[in-house]
């Protein structure tokens, strides 16, 4: 059974600094490309950044370029987001998944979802 499980996530004030972490079990984790997503109350599911299966390419939104920085130790079958000079903006659910194809910043590209994990950026 596939498994992604989201942690890291909290309460921080803006400029400060989070760092989530994303599981996986039950999948050869150095086959899949994987992504970080986010949604607020209201919105739909967006892409936030992205890594292919080697560590060697990455990709951003916009709006996180040079605050944020995605990550994966294929050792430890977890992938990172290391999110800097947060906004109250970036407030939202955020959603590690996994791809088996390719890599992708489509929602529907994405095979396994994680659960999860609540980020709150007070002003």
């Amino acid at each position: 059974q596939v498994q992604l499980v989201e942690s890291g996530g909290g309460l921080v004030q803006a400029g400060g600094s989070l760092r989530l972490s994303c599981m996986a079990s039950g999948l050869t984790f150095r086959n899949y490309a994987l992504g970080w997503f986010r949604q607020a109350p209201g919105k739909e599911r967006e892409f936030v950044a992205a890594i292919d299966r080697s560590c060697g390419t990455t990709y951003y939104t916009d709006s996180v370029k040079g605050r944020f920085t995605i990550s994966r130790d294929n050792s430890k079958n977890t992938m990172y987001l290391q999110m800097n000079s947060l906004k109250p903006e970036d407030t939202a659910v955020y959603y590690c998944a996994a791809n088996w194809l390719r890599d992708s910043r489509k929602v529907n590209d994405y095979d396994w979802w994680g659960q999860g994990t609540q980020v709150t950026v007070s002003s």
